[in-house]
């Protein structure tokens, strides 16, 4: 490369020089077999002379040697080729010309000056052309000297996406060296001329082998539970891993599968890919006017981005925080601004869901025919400390848009719930239950799908525990663990959203449905999990504090509990919990009014009795030394009944779909 870049112009100017006559003396040598000097020696000459002022005269005013070859284009070769033309015509013009004016006959063969030009395009053409490859031969070569070798772990449409991009993008220092794949079919196959060199479990052979320095999952629907395998393995052979989006993030639409980034704590806790009936829902929010309160919140602007691409005719985002309402209107308003047809019109609203008249009055100005309701404190420990908010927020403002939804007429209204409000412990728990009780009233009283969606965790989320554990390591730990028996459900904000909307689809009136969340995920183990994937080591770099329980939280949040009925729907992970979507307590209305006045008045004992009064099952929890070994028992048994739960009720779906 040092010795090309030296090949400045000057060098093409001098071999210009020899090759410009001598082109002109072999065209003679073709055109006639026997070359005499006698006859054609003197139109040689002239025609020669010409030729080589003229072409490097055009080729001074033409910039041709102002040219950098290394880098040439087309371009500079097609100027290159006209130059030449028009410099082999000028130059035999004024060749013919001269031999006329001559007192001897001088031979010019007509046909000369047609092969001295196609001559002149090759022998002029191909010492830059033979620069410009050389320079791109010795780029390859230096590419593949310091390039890193590299396996594919997968040899599915994923992986041969991703071996054709490197194939393709060189620079990207990457060379493949081979697939693994655990379907014994692929074993000894080969893709694109890569081999398959073994399974999942041969990763450390192969790293060894290969010099492999990094490992690219690309297994877009695969399980956490493989994800989590292949990065141990990985660890143990000493190698780095990188991967391609999940599924949920390539149907979210922000990514393309060749697009490779490092794994992260989602891919870990993967679980088998959502699938919905696209066209169900499409169907239910085409034309139609939907609004969003909490539009600005995590599953708020997801609900926002996914019912964007269903078309309908508004979307009328509302929330309380200007500047995350900002940001979502400005996201969708760009998307909208790309000239998609039927783009649904976006409208924002900056309001509080604790003031009726205000919410109200918007109501009336967008006549909405779906709500979807994701506005909410979330935070146990805060509601615990401030449970007045929690009324006036969660109790209050679901009232208050639930009666703005029933004098609008809304076709349909879905709340997002929680699984804490499942035998609620926490004031957060029993306020979203009181909310359930309000649609199931609404619903009653209207005869319409209004129904509540309960999940859990949701990864990425405002103030969730990735987030929180993120920012611990980056300070340098220690990251905060409250008890090391700690379990959650976990799920991300695009398939939560996904089934959310699948389960708008499928209420009737008044139903609680609750989502299949899969298995309970240790918090110490997500700690751990995220740390490593920082690429540091527990108690080496970053250390895990036990911190103890805080008021309100339980050991392991329930989805499924015993003495609940549970009724399967036609999507597999879609419940319907039976007693839930039912109240046959004291008088609502007046429960409401008491958890109202006590509110106003800042009676936090009185708020927690009121909540009693109205949720017979809600046991606050305030966690002592002796609370906790309770805890720890009951969480077990929590979790072994929903564990049960979970596999009776998909036993039930396969019958159904059996029948």
């Amino acid at each position: 490369m040092a010795m090309i870049g030296k090949m400045r112009n000057r060098y093409f100017l001098a071999l210009d020089l020899i090759l410009l006559p001598l082109t002109v003396y072999f065209s003679f040598v073709l055109r006639l077999e026997d070359f005499s000097p006698t006859a054609h020696g003197f139109g040689l000459l002239i025609l020669a002379f010409l030729v080589t002022a003229v072409i490097l005269l055009l080729f001074h005013w033409g910039g041709i040697y102002s040219r950098y070859w290394l880098y040439a284009s087309s371009d500079e070769f097609v100027l290159m080729a006209g130059l030449v033309l028009q410099g082999v015509i000028l130059a035999t013009a004024v060749t013919l010309l001269v031999l006329q004016m001559l007192p001897i006959d001088v031979l010019l063969p007509r046909s000369i000056p047609f092969i001295t030009l196609l001559l002149l395009l090759v022998f002029l053409m191909l010492p830059r052309v033979a620069a410009r490859m050389l320079r791109r031969y010795m780029q390859r070569q230096q590419q593949l000297a310091t390039a890193k070798n590299v396996v594919i772990m997968g040899a599915g449409s994923g992986g041969a996406l991703i071996l054709s991009e490197l194939k393709e993008n060189r620079q990207i220092g990457l060379t493949p060296v081979g697939f693994l794949d655990d379907d014994p079919l692929k074993q000894n196959l080969t893709i694109q001329g890569i081999p398959v060199l073994g399974n999942r479990y041969d990763i450390q052979d192969v790293v060894n082998d290969y010099n492999v320095s990094q490992v690219i999952i690309a297994m877009p629907s695969a399980s956490g539970k493989d994800i989590r395998e292949i990065v141990q393995l990985c660890e143990e052979a000493g190698v780095r891993t990188k991967t391609i989006p999940g599924l949920y993030e390539l149907i979210a639409g922000a990514v393309n599968v060749t697009q490779l980034r490092d794994v992260v704590i989602e891919d870990l806790l993967r679980r088998d890919s959502v699938k919905i009936d696209q066209t169900a829902v499409h169907e239910l929010m085409a034309g139609k006017r939907v609004l969003i309160t909490g539009g600005g919140g995590s599953i708020g602007s997801e609900l926002v981005r996914q019912i964007f691409n269903s078309r309908p005719a508004e979307i009328a985002i509302l929330g309380h925080g200007e500047n995350s309402v900002f940001e979502i209107q400005n996201e969708i308003r760009s998307r909208a601004a790309k000239g998609v047809e039927n783009t649904p019109l976006v409208s924002v609203y900056i309001a509080d869901i604790r003031f009726p008249d205000r919410i109200k009055a918007i109501f009336q100005e967008v006549k909405p025919h779906i709500v979807f309701h994701a506005a909410a404190h979330k935070h146990v420990p805060l509601m615990e400390a401030n449970p007045t908010e929690a009324v006036y927020n969660n109790v209050i403002g679901t009232r208050n848009l639930l009666d703005a939804s029933l004098e609008a007429d809304v076709e349909r209204f879905v709340m997002i719930s929680t699984d804490k409000a499942v035998n609620p412990t926490s004031i957060m728990g029993a306020s979203k239950r009181t909310a359930e009780l309000l649609v199931h009233r609404a619903a009653a009283k209207s005869g319409r799908p209004y129904v509540a969606v309960r999940f859990g965790n949701v990864l990425g989320s405002r103030g969730s525990v990735v987030l929180t554990f993120k920012k611990q390591i980056a300070a340098g730990g220690p990251v905060t663990v409250t008890d090391p028996e700690m379990q959650r459900y976990f799920m991300t904000i695009p398939e939560a959203v996904q089934l959310v909307l699948q389960a708008a689809v499928l209420g009737r009136g008044g139903e609680v449905f609750m989502l299949n969340m899969g298995e309970p995920v240790k918090i110490v183990d997500l700690a751990t999990d995220l740390i490593r994937l920082s690429g540091l080591r527990v108690g080496r770099d970053i250390d895990i504090a036990f911190t103890g329980m805080r008021p309100g939280e339980k050991l392991v949040e329930e989805l499924f509990i015993t003495g609940e009925t549970y009724h399967p729907t036609r999507h597999d992970m879609i419940f319907i919990a039976g007693h839930a979507s039912t109240y046959d307590g004291p008088d609502l209305e007046s429960a409401i009014h008491l958890l109202k006045l006590t509110a106003d008045h800042n009676d936090r004992a009185g708020i927690t009795r009121a909540f009693q009064q109205l949720i017979p099952e809600y046991q606050p929890q305030q966690p002592s030394a002796q609370h906790v070994a309770a805890v720890h028992k009951n969480g077990a048994k929590a979790l072994q009944t929903s564990v049960q739960k979970t596999a009776e009720l998909q036993l039930n779906v396969a019958e159904a779909a059996g029948d």
